[in-house]
């Protein structure tokens, strides 16, 4: 960025202006801090790396809270909850201004500014800390934010982030100190609106990934310091000596220790191989009969920097797991499913029997190298039908198993619109529209249909490498949704597949457990559960929604985690909640499976009903606890 885009001070506040608080300070940044932090994190400098990134944005945030009364220009908070609150506008200027501040350069005869500094606090000894990787779509969009000047990428981020209209976003960046704030607009208009992209975990400064620091060089440091021999000879034996450096296993880290598993791990002649008409013959469809695919399967640089990286990710390297995911090194040699180009990148596919491993690269060097992992033990059939090769301009990319014969995309919300086949090309699917590629609403989801010669399975991208399954049915006797009562089944309820995104989730079920006249002859409404079902067993997440005639979607009434309810092990659900009528009167609606026999509520609304449907007069915003009775005696509580 050019110093004269940032003029030295910032304009002088009129005597018209608010006057805010120190508390009324501290109340906005506290309630909006990890906004905030995210906002400091995307406009600052991307030179500074990462690790400097998310404590810089910390310390900017931090710092941003004013020492006495301060008058801030009128320039209207974020739409999305706070608009017009002086105090956020206030400190969100600051945290601005001072994130501009840190990408002017260092003068002679100067006093640097606090923000061009390292900052003093927070500080992490012994670690990096970075955010979760995203996809393809949250890489390019930050390589081409990185290409922006500070001001443009300030405005950019203002636009997209904070839904602010162009006229304010002139507001903020001249009172920052901008000169240049409509050539700056006019940078920031060269870039494609993907402002859903600034809400992901790539961009999260709050939500962070630790790895060691370079451990050679702190070892060295240390040797120098402690100038204790014994210590030498105990770190030498232990740690072992460089081997082959680090050309040959392009971004990944020095060698920390050699023995025979690891260097047999790191050998691209010993990963697993497999025959392309092996599964024919095998007992089982799993990753482990997927023939290796792709036109970089003798690429052996390739291999060996894939394999390196995986055991040792250097700085450079985006890594992100599903939760629950260990992202250790290999314990041996894994086995090959893919490598090839897709999307101007290098990829490599791997498979340990409990994981697989992408590795992608640019295609024109390493720099930019990310490594993502996802769990999946014991995957078979639909399981183990498709991985995420990439994702690229809202589209998905898939390399399917090889007893796939046909793929279709479907839109989910539109159960009679039919599907649209996909070509297959060496087992690589042709790319379909992903549900992520919504920036405002949700008017379809899109989803992944396999056809195996046996059936046909649902299968949704969850922004994770490997497609959840989709399933229907009461739990413990559930079928895939593919049929089309199937579909009109699932059609109301896609939408809420949006808040399962990032969990690590195997498996998704709707169970339709209850149907309840509504009062005044206006129809009856489906009560639904979807549970979400994930590769590690823990962090479950059911969800209890209503869907009444005439609307769309389905409104998500109750919502737990990590519990039993409405899976195998437990297969009841109770759930309530207040309903409108055409007639503007206010009801109590709560419905349990059909083995309930009765279900009482206290608190705002006292009432008990038999059976598994209670339908009582409620007052608006009355508030309820639900508790019901099986038929075998045992008390249920209302899932919420």
């Amino acid at each position: 960025m050019q110093s004269q885009d940032v003029a030295p001070r910032p304009p002088a506040a009129s005597a018209a202006d608010p006057v805010v608080d120190v508390e009324q300070a501290e109340a906005a940044l506290v309630e909006h801090y990890p906004r905030l932090v995210r906002l400091a994190y995307l406009v600052l400098p991307p030179g500074l790396g990462r690790n400097r990134r998310v404590l810089s944005a910390h310390a900017l945030v931090q710092r941003a809270l004013p020492r006495g009364r301060t008058s801030t220009p009128v320039i209207p908070a974020q739409a999305a909850g706070h608009e017009g609150d002086p105090g956020y506008a206030l400190v969100r200027l600051r945290v601005v201004r001072s994130a501009l501040e840190a990408a002017l350069p260092l003068r002679r005869r100067a006093w640097p500014k606090r923000s061009q500094l390292p900052p003093l606090l927070p500080q992490v000894w012994g670690l990096r800390l970075f955010p979760r990787s995203g996809g393809a779509d949250e890489l390019a969009l930050d390589q081409r934010l990185s290409a922006l000047s500070g001001p443009a990428r300030a405005a950019y981020v203002l636009r997209g982030l904070e839904k602010l209209p162009d006229g304010d976003v002139r507001k903020v960046l001249a009172a920052a100190g901008v000169t240049t704030v409509d050539a700056a607009l006019k940078e920031a208009d060269g870039l494609a609106a993907q402002y859903a992209l600034l809400d992901s975990p790539e961009f999260d400064p709050c939500s962070l990934q630790a790895r060691p620091t370079d451990l050679m060089r702190r070892r060295q440091h240390t040797r120098a310091a402690l100038v204790a021999g014994a210590a030498l000879v105990v770190c030498g034996a232990l740690l072992g000596l460089p081997g082959e450096g680090w050309a040959p296993d392009g971004a990944a880290a020095p060698p920390y220790a050699q023995n025979p598993a690891a260097q047999a791990a790191l050998d691209p002649s010993r990963l697993t191989k497999v025959a392309p008409a092996a599964w024919e013959a095998a007992s089982r469809r799993d990753f482990s009969v997927w023939p290796a695919r792709g036109e970089l399967t003798s690429d052996r640089a390739l291999l060996r920097r894939a394999l390196a990286v995986w055991a040792r990710p250097g700085e450079t390297v985006r890594v992100s797991a599903t939760p629950g995911t260990p992202s250790g090194g290999p314990s041996g040699p894994p086995q090959l499913l893919y490598a090839g180009v897709v999307d101007n990148a290098r990829l490599v596919i791997l498979y340990d029997g409990l994981r697989i491993a992408r590795y992608a690269e640019p295609k024109d060097g390493t720099a930019g190298a990310a490594l993502d992992f996802a769990r999946v033990d014991g995957a078979t059939g639909a399981e183990a039908s498709a991985v995420v090769l990439g994702r690229a301009d809202g589209n998905v990319r898939y390399l399917m198993a090889p007893w796939v014969k046909k793929a279709a995309e479907r839109d989910l919300m539109k159960p009679a619109s039919g599907a649209m086949a996909l070509t297959l090309t060496d087992g690589v699917a042709s790319p379909l529209s992903g549900p992520a590629a919504q920036q405002s609403g949700c008017t379809s989801w899109n989803v992944l249909q396999v056809s195996d010669g046996t059936g046909t399975r649902l299968l949704s991208d969850l922004g994770e490498l490997v497609p959840a399954r989709l399933t229907l049915g009461r739990p413990g006797s559930v079928r895939d949704a593919s049929g089309a009562k199937e579909l009109r089944a699932w059609s109301p309820y896609a939408c809420s597949l949006a808040a399962m995104r990032g969990q690590g989730v195997r498996t998704v079920n709707a169970w339709q457990y209850a149907r309840q006249p509504l009062p005044g002859a206006s129809g009856s409404a489906d009560w639904v559960c979807t549970r979400a079902e994930t590769w590690r067993g823990g962090g479950t997440r059911v969800l209890a929604q209503f869907h009444t005639p005439g609307e769309v979607y389905g409104a998500v009434t109750a919502q737990a985690e990590n519990v039993p309810a409405c899976g195998p092990r437990d297969p009841h659900v109770l759930a309530g909640v207040l309903w409108k009528s055409e007639a503007g009167s206010w009801y109590l609606l709560a419905a349990g499976s059909k083995d309930t026999a009765s279900i009482r509520t206290t608190g705002g609304v006292k009432v008990s009903g038999e059976g598994p449907l209670l339908t009582a007069p409620a007052e608006q915003g009355a508030q309820a606890e639900l508790s019901g009775t099986l038929e075998s005696g045992r008390a249920i509580d209302g899932l919420r």
